[in-house]
């Protein structure tokens, strides 16, 4: 079997691609997880909202999720269109997972019978209204989220959609 330069390196930025976005996965449990420990997280798309309102600024990354059962949900998508404008407007980073159930069992939202109000999960270290991004919350997953989320958008991929590792 013979392979052209461009078949071979097709599947070397496929390989590629799959590792950071499994990296990414793996960040993005870090943040939710060390997020949650510091009571940093805002669960649901009226309380992110709100925050979002009051002050974009206390707002250090976004999550939409969303799964099979969802996905024909017009007024989902619509917060979520929303919700993307917002972040975009405001330079908040922005993710899709496609995995409702676990993201809510990372953030602690099944625990409250809360799982279905998980579509928009917002990392805020900073309280709205005390502050601002001049004194950020300093965490290794946020820095690399950050950096997939930029190379993401380098590549035309505005909002990338991140697999969580599975348990």
């Amino acid at each position: 079997i013979t392979m052209t330069l461009e078949e071979i390196c097709g599947q070397e930025n496929t390989m590629e691609n799959t590792d950071r976005v499994q990296s990414a996965g793996s960040a993005l449990e870090e943040l939710l997880v060390a997020a949650k420990k510091q009571d940093y997280l805002t669960v649901g798309v009226y309380e992110s909202a709100k925050v979002m309102n009051v002050d974009p600024d206390s707002v250090a990354f976004c999550v939409l999720a969303t799964d099979e059962e969802y996905e024909c949900d017009i007024a989902l998508q619509i917060h979520f269109t929303l919700i993307q404008a917002f972040c975009f407007d405001n330079d908040i980073n922005v993710v899709r997972v496609n995995d409702i159930e676990r993201l809510a069992d990372l953030v602690g939202a099944n625990d409250t019978g809360e799982a279905k109000d998980a579509h928009c999960i917002l990392v805020t270290p900073v309280s709205p209204g005390t502050g601002s991004r001049a004194n950020p919350w300093k965490d290794p997953a946020l820095d690399k989220l950050s950096l997939f989320c930029e190379e993401s958008r380098s590549m035309y991929d505005w909002v990338p959609t991140i697999s969580l590792p599975e348990r």
